[in-house]
């Protein structure tokens, strides 16, 4: 039987990291207003193809059940605005550098990635009370970890994440 505790914890992250996923991956992939279909699709809906050029990525922690949620978002030329980055309540603005930057890049446009999200990995949240953080890449990639013992991160995953970590306020564990 599953605890009270571990039932809330479970159904409260899937909640958050569903509600943002889903917000983050339609206003990255379409203009305000837009009527366009989102890139790598045809009108139709089908035929969906991997985005070529630059890429948007975000960043989404929180840790444990009852931490604040910390938001990283990073366009595509390394510009990145910060909610409550280092959990301090404090919202910031920045770039990456130019090395950063096409590095960052690089590691967005990695076919490997698709081996590494949520879903290939039939990933489940491990620990209580552990910093989880999900990259958020249109069109439709999630890929979480968590800071718990012996868990090991995806492979490029963990690189842009601890990039994204070292270049920013947020901040990583473990």
């Amino acid at each position: 039987m599953v605890r009270p505790s571990w039932s809330r914890l479970i159904v409260l992250s899937a909640g958050v990291l569903l509600g943002i996923a889903l917000t983050g991956c339609s206003v990255f992939d379409r203009a305000e207003g837009s009527t366009a279909p989102p890139r790598g699709t045809s009108p139709s809906g089908e035929g969906a193809s991997a985005p070529t050029g630059p890429r948007r990525v975000s960043l989404v922690q929180k840790l444990g059940a009852d931490g604040p949620v910390r938001s990283l978002e990073v366009a595509p030329d390394g510009r990145w605005q910060c909610q409550d980055c280092a959990g301090d309540g404090v919202n910031s603005t920045g770039a990456l550098a130019p090395d950063q930057v096409q590095r960052l890049q690089k590691m967005l446009a990695d076919p490997g990635l698709a081996k590494e999200t949520d879903e290939a990995r039939q990933y489940k949240l491990g620990c209580i009370d552990a910093l989880a953080s999900t990259l958020l890449i249109p069109p439709g990639l999630a890929i979480t970890s968590q800071d718990c013992p012996g868990e090991d991160r995806p492979p490029v995953a963990g690189e842009i994440l601890l990039l994204l970590t070292q270049a920013t306020p947020a901040e990583v564990r473990g």
